[in-house]
């Protein structure tokens, strides 16, 4: 496809949004939308629904028509809560995915800007660098040492390397093609420059992504489980609608036609239908929530686990600091030449503007840049006056980087790494000029940098090295961009003349220390897993307020068995000096402690562990795409503060969610005992149909919206992390549903017998029960808002969303019994002033107990 660019600036941001109304989003898959009334329809066909459909249409054929309308009003109704929650959840994961949609890095109008990747149009140049996932199908203008993993489109498992150069057939075959770069394959190594030559389905990617139109979140652990407890609640729910209405003609000698619509809105309002979608509802907006404190949800599990987290792995660089590096201090006789290498060794992009912005990349070697700058080194200029024909970049293994280039008909390499792997290469000190380097001289560079780095600098090193023309190459010739390898990695990094050494410091963010004895005081253990060296990690411990002894380094760790290293994890709390291959096996380690481990994480290498942890953390600024793509959260200010905020939210949600179920199901156990309890004692049930299915719809509400909003209890981050082994229906769970239940079917059933011992009516009784259940359930949801704090201390006006719920329900209350119009509908009758005290006397306390006990516990812990 030709398109038209400016191959220095790229396009301008008009000319590409231009191109975006006119070509579309770069997406492979259109996001569709369900309206609202095909969701509507959704609710309205489920078999519940049905089910109380044909209990209406039963009504209208016994000439019932006025509960026939009421109930048609319920169905509505109903339908609109489900379709409205659902709406919020699916809005709520909408909005993640759109925020944590992948971003691309171009040239617009000069200037590096990052964009999200669904903005990027045929044209645009984009800047390709390690771990990047490719955004498009490129072109590529230019490439360095440039290998892509093509694995996902082509099979092959071995990353292709590419040459910008080169000018291939039309003809070539898809893995062939050196010149190309395709969307969803990743950069393995090195760097370059493209043009997009086709986005979304014009992708190669694209051509083959048809097959999967959406994709579905995968059901958490705790849907599954609430799934199954569903469908073993379903049967019971059942049974007691069975048992109920047989009882009441056998036992009670009530009319079977009575009796058999009973039985069917006792099904509705008894069946758990809605647990999976209470809880889907619960992790979607509490996912979104946790988005709101900049940490966005890839994966639902995460929102569900983040309350048992126990043990968090966290890097140092840019999550406990700053990210904000600046050069501290320079070591070397020839700061400007040191500083040039620093340059030339150097993954960071430049804008095509020479105003000392428009850095891009690692905060490191953006550091190098601006101090460059500030010596009256021009990054710019020094990049113009040099070819770079080889680069070897940056590994684990080798700890340093080389570039090869060619400056004045000369070829040079310069040389940046961690201090003792850049000395070790070194053969010659620049001292005015290169004499050789005695051991003596090299042990004292060591001790000057573990100084440096005890001060909590990050060290670097620099060397160089001039080539003679039997170096490298064949007769000297000079190789372009793009061509074979010039020289190998052993060649290039061996007889170098040492330069100088780099001291930058990345001062710890000021609200880390906070949230690392937030973490503590909940019993989170926070480890700093890096790579930097042990005194500089040190240091930081020290500052945000980590344990800094004992410290293992990666070599130590090479030595320790499984068992021992197993061992170490439950007393260390630094790794310095580490590889992603030792930070994936203290991941395990932890694992097999039986913690429940957070791992932070940013680069390619990263990923292992960030898929091995049970929560994976990626940056979202500096991590790459891969990194992203592996994790389960990210956070979007690489803060590390954000990690506490994520878990505070985790914790709260967990609650809220266990609360929200324990209400539910109390108040089905309350309807059913109560029911049960008059039959056994040969009475109607305290309930007409209809009430029932009005009953269910406040049921509904009060789980599905105040415990979605309730804040967190204050002592929340102060207990220990939830064991996620410990069974969602524990026994203080069951026992809440129980207790909970029926202390409300003890309420509705003393004012239905005492209504009755007072010689009134059925329908008089069955108005003093439908109105205590009315308070007493909004009493019960209540006190259950907390499972530990006093409803005094949590606050009686603190959410909002149940002062809304109880004004509904106490308005429906009023107007059923106190409108004549809304008394026929909802059969109710008015009460006397004595049934009213016995009704509010019951609804109020008898659930009231759950209050003094919670008072008495918070007391007792208040004063051990």
């Amino acid at each position: 496809m030709a398109v038209s660019t400016d191959p220095d600036r790229g396009l301008t941001p008009a000319e590409a949004a231009a191109r975006l109304r006119r070509i579309g989003p770069n997406e492979l898959v259109a996001r569709r939308r369900e309206p609202w009334w095909a969701e509507a329809v959704e609710a309205l066909t489920e078999p519940l629904v049905l089910l109380l459909i044909g209990v209406g249409l039963l009504y209208g054929v016994l000439g019932e028509l006025r509960d026939a309308i009421t109930i048609l009003f319920v169905i509505v109704a109903v339908a609109a809560v489900e379709v409205a929650n659902e709406g919020r959840a699916k809005r709520a994961i909408a909005a993640l995915r759109d925020l944590s949609s992948p971003t691309a890095t171009l040239l617009r109008n000069g200037r590096a800007v990052e964009v999200p990747a669904a903005e990027l149009v045929p044209g645009d140049l984009v800047l390709l660098h390690s771990g990047d996932r490719v955004p498009a199908d490129l072109r590529l203008v230019e490439s360095a040492a440039l290998r892509i993993d093509e694995s996902s489109l082509t099979g092959e498992s071995v990353p292709s390397a590419k040459e910008a150069g080169r000018v291939l057939p039309g003809e070539t075959e898809l893995g062939d093609r050196r010149n190309m770069a395709y969307a969803g394959t990743v950069v393995a190594a090195g760097k370059g420059r493209g043009v997009a030559v086709a986005t979304g389905r014009s992708t190669e990617l694209g051509r083959v992504a048809g097959l999967a139109e959406s994709t579905r979140e995968p059901r958490t652990p705790l849907q599954q489980q609430m799934r199954e407890l569903s469908g073993w609640l379903l049967w019971l729910a059942l049974g007691f609608s069975l048992l109920v209405p047989l009882l009441g003609v056998l036992v009670a000698r009530q009319p079977l036609q009575q009796m058999l619509l009973t039985g069917l809105s006792l099904a509705f309002a008894t069946i758990p239908e809605e647990l999976p979608i209470l809880i889907a509802i619960v992790l979607g907006i509490g996912a979104y929530r946790l988005s709101q404190e900049k940490a966005i949800v890839k994966r639902l599990r995460a929102a569900e686990t983040l309350g048992s987290v126990s043990a968090i792995g966290t890097d140092k660089t840019g999550t406990l600091t700053e990210n904000r590096m600046q050069v501290a201090r320079v070591l070397a006789q020839d700061a400007r030449r040191l500083l040039t290498l620093g340059v030339l060794a150097n993954d960071a992009q430049l804008s095509t503007q020479e105003d000392g912005a428009g850095f891009l990349g690692d905060p490191m070697e953006v550091a190098l840049l601006e101090a460059a700058r500030r010596e009256g080194v021009s990054p710019w200029e020094v990049r113009r006056r040099v070819a770079v024909l080889e680069e070897h970049p940056f590994d684990d293994r080798r700890r340093r980087m080389s570039v090869l280039f060619q400056r004045d008909g000369t070829r040079w390499v310069a040389v940046k790494g961690a201090p003792e792997a850049v000395l070790a290469a070194c053969s010659s000190e620049l001292v005015g000029a290169a004499l050789p380097l005695e051991e003596l001289r090299r042990r004292d560079l060591l001790v000057a940098a573990k100084g440096m780095a005890a001060e909590g600098l990050r060290v670097l090193a620099f060397a160089e090295r001039r080539l003679d023309s039997d170096d490298a190459g064949d007769s000297g010739s000079v190789l372009g961009p793009g061509s074979a390898v010039l020289m190998s990695v052993e060649q290039a990094e061996s007889q170098l003349t040492f330069v100088g050494l780099v001291g930058l410091e990345d001062p710890p963010r000021a609200e880390v220390p906070g949230a690392v004895a937030t973490l503590q005081a909940a019993g989170v253990r926070v480890l700093m897993l890096t790579g930097d060296h042990p005194a500089t990690a040190r240091t930081i411990a020290r500052q945000v307020g980590i344990p800094t002894e004992p410290v293992v380094v990666g070599r130590e760790m090479e030595q320790l068995s499984e068992g021992e290293l197993r061992d170490a994890v439950g007393r260390v709390s630094i790794f310095a000096r580490i590889t992603p291959e030792h930070k994936l096996r203290v991941v395990q380690a932890l694992a097999a402690r039986g913690e429940v481990v957070a791992v932070t994480g940013d680069g390619v290498n990263d990923a292992p562990a960030l898929r091995e942890a049970a929560i994976g953390v990626a940056m979202g600024q500096t991590g790459t795409d891969v990194a992203r793509e592996a994790a389960d959260l990210v956070l979007m200010d690489d803060d590390f503060a954000t990690v506490t905020s994520a878990v505070r939210e985790g914790r709260k949600l967990y609650e809220n969610l266990h609360k929200a179920i324990r209400y539910y199901l109390a108040a089905k156990v309350a309807l059913i005992a109560g029911s049960l309890v008059a039959v056994l004692a040969q009475l109607p049930v305290p309930f007409a149909p209809v009430q029932i299915i009005v009953m269910e719809l406040f049921m509904d509400l009060g789980a599905s919206t105040t415990f979605v909003a309730e804040r967190p209890e204050g002592d929340v981050m102060a207990r220990p992390p939830r064991d996620p082994k410990q069974p969602f229906m524990d026994g203080a769970m069951q026992f809440g549903i129980f207790a909970g239940g029926l202390s409300l079917a003890a309420a509705v059933v003393a004012a239905y017998l005492w209504t009755l011992s007072q010689g009134l009516g059925l329908v008089e009784a069955q108005t003093a029960a439908f109105a205590t259940w009315m308070i007493g359930h909004l009493a019960l949801a209540a006190h259950m808002r907390s499972e530990r704090q006093p409803l005094l201390r949590l606050g009686l006006l603190s959410n909002g969303p149940y002062l809304l719920w109880a004004a509904g329900a106490l308005a429906l209350l009023a107007l059923g019994i106190a409108v004549p119009f809304f008394q026929g509908i909802l059969h109710l009758a008015p009460l006397t002033a004595s049934t009213w005290a016995v009704c509010l006397a019951a609804g109020l306390l008898a659930p009231s107990w759950w209050e003094v006990v919670k008072t008495a516990r918070w007391r007792g812990r208040s004063h051990s």
